[in-house]
């Protein structure tokens, strides 16, 4: 039998990713106590405030002077899917749509042809520490999509399923489906121009959590569709006889069924997969498009329009003391 991975990579702050997605990162802050206002009490000497990724006691302010995070920032010819494991984020953009979303919640937002938002971490308690940790995921639109107009929504832990799978050893592997179908467990809709909710993508976004020596069947996947799995935390997978050790990424084969075994530990694992949309990718900074003209076109729209403005008081907003929540556009509040 071939080897079940094709290839594989170490795993750095950016993971590599295979079309039909065009970025990973995972983001594990281990924040301090909040000093009631969101922000971290402790001091921000040594950091570059407004460009800090330093890590500095484990934790990085990003983009953020007050509250850790990334303030506003356009977008344009694809999609974000944020999907949090802990801590907060608070959401913001230039539909007027804002969240707060924590454990378990993904949003999902189609940035189209254009669309300006908002992610904050806020540190809501004082008296212990505000772990974050949290995985943003870029999938591009196909060219037809690329400037349908922007869609904002939430896929809320409660709604989102997960396979629980006990082996015959009493281990057990729970999978957590974002998208694409596993099994009998259905995801909630993506949104209606991703390439997700075509019908013949295939795209899967999946977490995987197994305890030591667990055992499980991963499907098989439509013809033509490529899998990638990062083992980002624990021990290691080993799928069909092939081991991915923790802190690697693997392109891994698909066109059967494999068995997966935990290693010695506990491990987690996320899993992209999809039929690539084999069309040209032109990319700079914030926007991802077919050409360099369009590439162009986008920072002149741009530079002329802001995506329709901002109409947040500043460019960090954040929620203060509210629960997890969705305001969308047309004023519809959603408290999960």
């Amino acid at each position: 039998m071939a080897d079940v991975v094709l290839e594989s990579f170490p795993l750095g702050a950016q993971w590599p990713t295979v079309d039909p997605f065009l970025f990973c990162a995972h983001h594990l802050d281990h924040y301090p106590a909040g000093d009631g206002a969101l922000a971290p009490a402790a001091s921000l000497q040594g950091r570059q405030i407004g460009s800090d990724f330093s890590g500095i006691d484990g934790w990085s302010m990003y983009h953020g002077s007050r509250v850790p995070g990334f303030p506003s920032h356009p977008h344009r010819g694809f999609e974000t899917v944020t999907y949090l494991r802990s801590g907060l984020c608070d959401h913001t953009d230039s539909l007027g749509s804002a969240a707060r979303f924590g454990v378990g919640d993904t949003q999902w937002l189609t940035a189209g042809a254009g669309v300006v938002h908002a992610e904050m971490f806020p540190l809501v308690h004082t008296d212990e520490p505000n772990p974050l940790e949290l995985f943003q995921i870029w999938l591009n639109l196909p060219a037809a999509n690329k400037m349908v107009d922007p869609y904002f929504t939430m896929l809320w832990g409660h709604d989102t399923p997960c396979l629980h799978h006990v082996d015959a050893e009493g281990q057990a592997f729970e999978v957590t489906v974002i998208a694409g179908r596993l099994a009998a467990l259905e995801p909630p809709t993506p949104p209606p121009d991703s390439w997700a909710a075509a019908a013949d993508s295939d795209v899967a976004i999946w977490h995987i959590s197994a305890t030591a020596g667990a055992t499980w069947t991963l499907p098989v996947a439509a013809e033509g569709t490529i899998r990638t799995l990062y083992v980002f935390d624990g021990t290691s997978l080993t799928v069909g006889g092939s081991t991915v050790d923790a802190g690697t990424g693997a392109v891994i084969r698909c066109d059967e069924e494999f068995t997966v075994v935990a290693g010695t530990g506990p491990v987690d694992a996320l899993v992209l997969q999809g039929r690539p949309l084999g069309e040209p990718v032109a990319r700079y900074g914030p926007f991802v498009m077919n050409t360099e003209a369009e590439i162009e076109q986008a920072f002149a729209d741009y530079r002329a329009t802001g995506f329709g403005g901002w109409p947040w008081p500043s460019d960090d907003p954040d929620h203060a003391d509210q629960g997890r929540f969705a305001r969308h556009a047309d004023g519809t509040l959603v408290e999960p």
